[in-house]
């Protein structure tokens, strides 16, 4: 069998009835917004729209608080603003706010993009403490009057961070992918460079969130299944909305007999709905987002979202021609080339390699 098909109600059979009680009361509040939004986006009056931003301001930070209140409760789910100190909240909110903004293009979403990543690490890895060190000897360019070396001590997280595979959910996850693999790669102080397994899934966007389909095409997938037993298996995709595509991707894998350490799941944006769903069904994982949105529309995308992260990071596919993983690589151009090599090479021989083995 080349697909493998997960349906909706399968997935709503591990939420626990206070789950559905917690993410009805999300939905309610944020219906409240409505009529805010259509008076913004239609009145030039500066007081109604002094009034209605008060409003968005209010039912916001309530909502906030609902779900820091129900996430607080699930050890499994690490919200940025919800887990570090006060101080660090403004940067993940500016973060959010450029990613969202329908004014940010490409280039501009890209780098903060890499931005997100870069503080999703930190909030996994940056609080590792012991008494174990590492120390990186450098050379630097200096070589007047002798060759210099420099010493730089750090916080030995070697065992957390090198028995990972980074999977990747293509298209919107693969660059989220690079990011934290090189991340991986510059804390690790032998320079590790995560293998790469790539899995092709789609959901079925003629459908509704309650009867949607994520699709597993095997056929345009890459990856070995030894190389993923008894490892700590990173995703790292933007958008988190159902939790649907990661939960049907582990489910094959323990099919297959597949027993991973533990599975990671890094987003820039987590909605109530796919967090949950995401820890309630799958035993040793973990969410952690760099922020949290409460609903989901009947269409199964994230209300109020940023749009379809997969276009605005790597640009619109025609439908009847669409990029295949070497095509998308190349596409980035040589910025992105330079700075994550060693992540394409490896992505590169795990396409080729498995290709090969196909045929």
């Amino acid at each position: 069998m080349s697909k493998i098909i997960l349906k909706a109600e399968d997935l709503d059979g591990f939420l626990t009835e206070t789950d559905k009680d917690h993410i009805a009361e999300m939905d309610h509040m944020f219906r409240q917004l409505t009529d805010s939004f259509n008076i913004l986006s239609s009145t030039a009056d500066a007081g109604d729209r002094r009034r209605e931003e008060q409003n968005l301001i209010t039912l916001y930070n309530q909502m906030g608080l609902k779900m820091q209140d129900i996430c607080n409760n699930e050890k499994n789910i690490n919200v940025y603003s919800f887990k570090t100190p006060q101080e660090s909240h403004p940067e993940a909110s500016r973060v959010i706010a450029k990613l969202r903004d329908i004014r940010t293009e490409h280039q501009e979403f890209v780098y903060y993009i890499q931005r997100a990543y870069e503080m999703l690490f930190k909030l996994a890895y940056g609080g590792a403490t012991g008494v174990n060190k590492n120390y990186l000897i450098v050379k630097t360019p200096v070589t007047v009057p002798f060759q210099n070396y420099a010493v730089h001590k750090i916080t030995n997280i070697d065992e957390k961070i090198e028995n990972t595979v980074m999977c990747v959910m293509l298209r919107g996850a693969l660059l989220p992918s690079m990011i934290m693999s090189k991340e991986i790669q510059e804390y690790s102080s032998h320079g590790y460079v995560t293998p790469f397994a790539l899995f092709k899934i789609k959901r079925d966007d003629e459908k509704c969130e309650n009867n949607m389909e994520y699709i597993l095409d095997l056929e345009k997938s890459y990856f070995n299944l030894e190389s993923l037993h008894g490892k700590d298996l990173i995703f790292a995709d933007p958008m988190n909305a159902t939790g649907g595509s990661l939960v049907t991707v582990i489910k094959y894998l323990l099919d297959q007999g597949v027993k991973p350490r533990s599975v990671q799941f890094f987003n820039v944006i987590a909605a109530l709905k796919g967090a949950l769903r995401v820890v309630r069904a799958l035993e040793n994982c973990s969410v952690s987002t760099l922020w949290m949105d409460p609903i989901l529309n009947k269409a199964a995308y994230i209300l109020p979202g940023l749009g379809d992260a997969g276009d605005r990071v790597n640009g619109v596919d025609l439908p009847e021609n669409p990029r295949n993983i070497i095509q998308l690589i190349a596409d980035y151009g040589s910025n992105i080339a330079q700075l994550y090599r060693a992540q394409l090479r490896e992505i590169e021989d795990t396409v080729l390699e498995t290709a090969h083995d196909k045929h």
